[in-house]
């Protein structure tokens, strides 16, 4: 059993920022499941998707509490926590298994709660022209929860469906 689950912030207001690429994989993800269904294939069973409803930073204890609830998860290494990274450039991803980014509250959040960092991180490239705001590039923070513009939307679109292929073939899936 492999659980993926796609950090992001609730409500309209952040559905469609960069800080929730995650939740955008996450429901990407679900919608191609029912496509590929629809067209008698599937994604590869005992594949776990879901979304978090909580804030980025409270991801620790909601993912803790949730893994703890789901039968068939023994171990953290069939967990997949997907999320932006401002790190790399819109476009890019990078799946790494105990390793990421050292600034993302939501991972520190999750490593903090289940006490390991053994497990993977769908890290989903963000970064693309930040604009300027008064001759400076807006912050970090401000950024991540700037919308994503239509062109980037569909440069997103084409990253999810090269990070679905890269999961469904990670070695020992589906073992």
């Amino acid at each position: 059993m492999y659980i993926l689950i796609g950090l992001g912030n609730p409500g309209k207001k952040y559905a469609a920022t960069r800080h929730n690429a995650g939740r955008m994989l996450a429901g990407w993800l679900k919608a191609e499941g029912r496509r590929m269904k629809d067209e008698g294939s599937q994604i590869p069973e005992g594949f776990e998707i879901v979304e978090t409803d909580c804030f980025m930073n409270h991801s620790g204890k909601w993912i803790y509490k949730l893994y703890k609830n789901y039968k068939g998860y023994k171990s953290y290494k069939n967990l997949f926590i997907a999320h932006d990274d401002l790190d790399l450039p819109l476009g890019s991803f990078k799946i790494h298994f105990g390793r990421g980014p050292r600034l993302h509250k939501g991972i520190l959040s999750i490593e903090q709660a289940l006490g390991t960092k053994d497990f993977w991180r769908v890290r989903i490239g963000i970064e693309g022209r930040r604009p300027k705001a008064e001759g400076r590039r807006l912050s970090g923070e401000d950024y991540v929860l700037q919308p994503f513009k239509r062109d980037e939307k569909k440069i997103l679109v084409q990253t999810f469906a090269q990070i679905s292929k890269c999961i469904y073939s990670t070695p020992g899936f589906g073992a």
